[in-house]
C-alpha cells in the first residue's frame, strides 16, 4: 500500500528591513504597502540601524562617494516618479540625519503600532521634508500617533528595550545577508528563501514569489511605469 505524503505549502512572505534615514527603504516600504501585486503576500517590517549595518559590513554610505552622491539623489527622484511615491524634491534637513533615536523608538513597538508609525515618520521625513530626527519633532510625532502618555513610555523604553532590540534587529539583517537598504528576505510558496537588495530588484522579488501574472497586469496598466522599469 502506497502512502501519499502531502507537502504543506508555505505562505509567501517578505521581510523588509528599514531605517527612516534611507529614501530607498521608504520607496520599498511605500510599494509593499500600496501596490496590489503584494496584496496576498505576508509582509513583515523590521526596524534596523543602517549606520550599524554599514559598519558591520565595512560598507561606505553612497553620500560619501564622489559622483555617486549626486547620482543617488537623482536615482531617488527617478524611482519616486516611476512608482508614484510622494517624495520631497530636496533633501530633508541635516541629511543624512541621525536616525538612532527614531529607530530605537520604533524597535519598542508592536507590529500593530509599527506600521502606522512607519507610515507617518516616512511621510513626514521623505514626502514633507520634516526633520523627524529632532527630539521635539519625534516626540510630537509619537504623541500624534499614540497620545502623550504612551509617547512618553515609548521614548523611555527606547533607551533600554529599544536599544537592545535594535541591535538584535540589525544583527539579524546582517546575518540574513544585508549590506544596505532596502533589504528583502523573501520566502516563496515552496519554502525557498532568498535575499534581494534594492528597489531596482523588485522585479526579481516578484518573479521569485511567482507573481508574474500580476506583474504582467501591472505593466499593462495605466498610472505606473515602475514595473516596466524593473525588467
Amino acid at each position: 500500500m502506497l502512502t501519499r505524503v502531502l507537502q504543506m505549502a508555505t505562505k509567501p512572505k517578505i521581510t523588509l528591513f528599514v531605517d527612516t534615514v534611507s529614501p530607498f527603504a521608504y520607496a520599498a516600504y511605500h510599494i509593499l504597502r500600496n501596490d496590489p501585486i503584494f496584496r496576498n503576500i505576508e509582509v513583515e517590517y523590521i526596524p534596523i540601524f543602517l549606520g550599524g549595518l554599514m559598519h558591520k559590513c565595512g560598507n561606505t554610505a553612497p553620500i560619501k562617494i564622489k559622483n555617486k552622491d549626486k547620482w543617488i539623489n537623482l536615482e531617488r527622484l527617478r524611482w519616486s516618479t516611476l512608482f508614484s511615491i510622494p517624495m520631497f524634491p530636496g533633501l530633508p534637513p541635516d541629511f543624512p540625519a541621525p536616525s538612532l533615536p527614531i529607530m530605537r523608538s520604533l524597535a519598542t513597538l508592536s507590529p500593530a503600532q509599527l506600521t502606522p508609525a512607519l507610515d507617518l515618520l516616512f511621510k513626514k521625513h521623505w514626502a514633507d521634508g520634516v526633520a523627524t530626527h529632532k527630539p521635539e519633532i519625534l516626540k510630537e510625532t509619537l504623541v500624534e500617533l499614540f497620545g502623550e502618555e504612551e509617547a512618553s513610555k515609548v521614548l523611555e523604553k527606547a533607551k533600554t528595550v529599544g536599544k537592545e532590540a535594535l541591535i538584535r534587529n540589525t544583527d539579524r539583517a546582517f546575518d540574513e545577508g544585508a549590506f544596505g537598504l532596502p533589504w528583502f528576505s523573501v520566502t516563496n510558496a515552496k519554502g525557498e528563501r532568498e535575499g534581494f537588495w534594492g528597489v531596482d530588484h523588485l522585479g526579481q522579488v516578484v518573479g521569485f514569489l511567482g507573481l508574474e501574472g500580476e506583474l504582467k497586469t501591472a505593466r499593462r496598466g495605466e498610472g505606473t511605469k515602475g514595473w516596466r522599469a524593473v525588467l
